[in-house]
């Protein structure tokens, strides 16, 4: 990871910073927020970090490409930081210098960005979404999203389950099913693998035992086989919400993750890191006691501007 600081200012400050071209492919981590950020509507008086909701940007120099993972409410923050890091290229589908978003599922955090895609905003023009079948069936038969779809604003590909979709010469996506409030689509994690690294990204799940038993593998084979591993962490612990029944809220908290995997070595263990925190969660400090204990047992915390390669440049 390229050590932020100030290159992290001036992105956040809408300077454009250049780097030497020493990697080929590179993860940009673009929000790690809950669905909603933070500050939340309703809560004025959060004086907080802010937060955008979870997105990675994915960097293809070697082939002249850049991939989005989720399309959030705060897509336009999100792509322009991109173009910050890495310019698109202007003849690249839709026109926005992406030549593909990815999404995981139907909650508001994760596709409510595809709206900026209409003629309201930026008029895209085949603007390429990538998306499971019940994913792509929703956009396809609800307003205002089959808008989009009728318009040509996007263009959506579908994908298969276990099936890696090769995107680019140096890289391949393959989604894998997660057990998660499924009220109008499938949820799906990302596998991302080049002749590099590997990467992982599974923002939001409801226990890791559940994707366990309906996958047939484990968490700890998971970390094993891949170079980050980008995991849900909504909540840190079961007393976050107080006068809640945090039972029904299903998300792997943050300190049982670290349990599961306090066994393995500490090189394992600093491949995973935490994403998609809530505004409660203490970890969004990265001063807070919480987050400095996450930092001990050697896992990592993303933060907006975290950049990672995953291909060394030639």
């Amino acid at each position: 990871m390229i050590t932020m600081g100030p290159l992290l200012a001036l992105l956040l400050a809408g300077e454009a910073v250049k780097e030497p071209p020493s990697c080929d492919l590179e993860l940009v981590v673009l929000g790690a927020g809950q669905d909603a950020g933070a500050p939340q509507l309703g809560n004025p008086s959060d004086d907080g970090p802010h937060l955008l909701p979870t997105s990675l940007g994915l960097i293809d120099r070697d082939g002249r490409k850049r991939f989005l993972f989720e399309a959030t409410p705060a897509i336009t923050q999100q792509v322009h930081a991109l173009d910050r890091v890495e310019p698109g290229r202007d003849d690249a589908p839709g026109g926005l210098g992406l030549d593909g978003v990815f999404l995981t599922h139907a909650h508001i955090g994760h596709y409510l960005g595809l709206a900026q895609f209409g003629v309201e905003s930026a008029g895209a023009d085949g603007q390429r979404v990538f998306a499971m079948e019940r994913m792509a069936q929703f956009l396809r038969r609800n307003g205002p999203w089959s808008q989009l779809v009728e318009l040509g604003n996007i263009e959506i590909i579908e994908l298969v389950e276990g099936e890696r979709a090769r995107v680019s010469d140096t890289l391949t996506v393959e989604p894998m099913r997660m057990p998660h409030r499924d009220e109008f689509s499938e949820t799906v994690g990302y596998l991302l693998t080049t002749p590099g690294k590997s990467a992982v990204f599974i923002p939001d799940l409801d226990s890791w035992e559940e994707w366990e038993e309906m996958s047939g593998d484990s968490l700890e084979a998971l970390v094993s086989r891949v170079d980050f591993a980008f995991v849900d962490a909504t909540f840190f612990d079961d007393d976050e919400l107080p006068g809640r029944d945090m039972s029904a809220i299903p998300h792997p908290r943050v300190v049982h993750t670290m349990k599961r995997l306090s066994h393995l070595p500490e090189a394992e263990r600093a491949k995973v890191h935490f994403i998609h925190y809530n505004h409660t969660n203490p970890i969004r400090d990265p001063g807070s006691a919480q987050s400095l204990m996450v930092a001990d047992k050697s896992f990592a915390i993303a933060r907006r501007g975290d950049r990672h390669c995953l291909v060394e440049g030639g």
